[in-house]
């Protein structure tokens, strides 16, 4: 992995076009090709992000770029879609380059790996006609627990938290935005499911379009209430 801290801007064209205007950001280069580009806020997500498979290559710097103090620009290409994202280097501040090795994955919580065991053998309780299609469904930025079919046959991404908060919210936005630049997938929905979930994550998930589901973990596990004495 590279890490890049740079003054720089970014423009993204594709379906979608975007800026970020000059600031100091943290540019993060993976060896699978995928370029995300931080702020210091905003929690974990990317303000802007290429993901693979894409190839990135250097800028041959116009006269009107190197006079606008421009030291160095990248193009990252999106090998599938074409979609370009540009990125203009007016100073770095830190370059290095680090060999992670292979990443042995996230190891789960026991009950929140249960609960997403059980909800994939019961995924009817996502709602009346849904089918699995695989747990665990690997996206270029880590797996989301279920991806599911509604009755209708589109897709819908399942997040499973044993206490669902904000940051889980967050989480399925990423997979959600990321997931509906697929064509084969696209349009995804999403269902953010847990033991518990937290007034301000059910309000951020509803303002996004992402539907909450209450899971009872003994229930699904066919457990009576072992405090019911008759």
């Amino acid at each position: 992995m590279r890490i890049v801290v740079a003054d720089c801007s970014v423009d993204y064209a594709g379906r979608l076009s975007a800026h970020l205007p000059r600031a100091k950001r943290v540019l993060m280069l993976k060896n699978d090709g995928s370029i995300l580009v931080h702020s210091d806020g905003g929690s974990y997500k990317p303000l802007n992000w290429m993901s693979p498979p894409c190839a990135l290559a250097p800028v041959e710097l116009s006269e009107e770029q190197a006079e606008a103090g421009i030291v160095e620009a990248w193009e990252v290409t999106h090998k599938k879609t074409a979609d370009k994202l540009v990125v203009s280097l007016f100073e770095i501040i830190h370059d290095s380059s680090h060999d992670l090795g292979v990443d042995p994955g996230l190891i789960k919580d026991g009950v929140e790996a249960h609960l997403q065991e059980l909800l994939a053998e019961q995924i009817e309780l996502v709602g009346e006609g849904h089918t699995l299609v695989r747990r665990e469904y690997m996206t270029a930025i880590g797996p989301v627990d279920i991806l599911a079919r509604d009755a209708s046959g589109a897709s819908v991404a399942i997040e499973i938290k044993r206490r669902g908060g904000i940051d889980g919210v967050e989480q399925l936005t990423r997979y959600l935005e990321l997931m509906n630049r697929d064509p084969k997938l696209a349009p995804v929905r999403g269902v953010f499911a847990a033991q518990e979930i937290k007034p301000q994550a059910r309000t951020l998930a509803e303002d996004r379009g992402i539907r909450c589901l209450v899971l009872d973990y003994d229930a699904m596990r066919g457990m009576e209430d072992q405090n019911t004495l008759f």
